[in-house]
């Protein structure tokens, strides 16, 4: 069945993933009320301020149809930097997360705006690098048995997946790179990291 692709257009850079899918073919919907999930198949969540697109989610009531989806086995989610911090597990710090990924993220860890930086990332099984763009990025922290490390830098986890869920604490849209998305469109989502999954991004 044909991938149907979503992007959360509450806040956030939009545009630049829709640029990304467009190099692949993909045409995608941008999302800004529940009745806009009806159909997709997957849904990604960009980055922007975590606090202020939680509150949105809750006012336009998209949350609770966002997860049931999700738990149903009906829609894949890709959360990037503040959209990773949202599908994470429940912490002390801000906003109130979904508890739908099993990893803990520490909010704006790599340091303020001015520090923001770009880096190759490595991808875990060895297969090769691409680059990603750090801006107030969080930290991953403890990892849950469900998820997998699937990129790091600088031998520290940037990217993680799990079942229907796949997060990365850089923005890969920023630096061009299609690769993640690549990796989250393929059939491979809500199954473990496997080989063949991975290698859909060099097709």
């Amino acid at each position: 069945m044909k991938a149907r692709v979503g992007i959360l257009a509450l806040q956030g850079a939009v545009h630049e993933h829709e640029r990304i899918l467009e190099g692949l073919r993909v045409e995608a919907l941008r999302v800004r009320r529940a009745a806009d999930l009806e159909g997709l198949s997957h849904l990604i969540l960009p980055g922007g301020e975590s606090t202020t697109i939680r509150l949105l989610l809750d006012l336009f009531e998209i949350t609770e149809p966002l997860v049931e989806r999700h738990r149903a086995g009906e829609l894949a989610l890709f959360g990037v930097c503040a959209g990773a911090i949202l599908l994470g597990r429940e912490s002390e710090q801000r906003p109130r997360r979904l508890g739908l990924l099993d990893v803990a993220f520490e909010r704006n860890a790599f340091g303020r705006q001015l520090q923001s930086f770009r880096a190759d990332v490595d991808f875990e099984d060895g297969s090769g690098s691409m680059p990603g763009t750090f801006i107030r990025a969080p930290r991953i922290g403890e990892i849950g048995d469900r998820a997998r490390v699937l990129a790091r830098h600088a031998g520290e986890a940037v990217a993680v997946r799990a079942p229907g869920l796949l997060a990365c604490t850089f923005h890969p849209e920023l630096a061009g790179s299609p690769d993640l998305h690549r990796i989250f469109l393929g059939k491979g989502i809500w199954g473990e990291i496997e080989a063949e999954a991975l290698a859909g991004r060099s097709g």
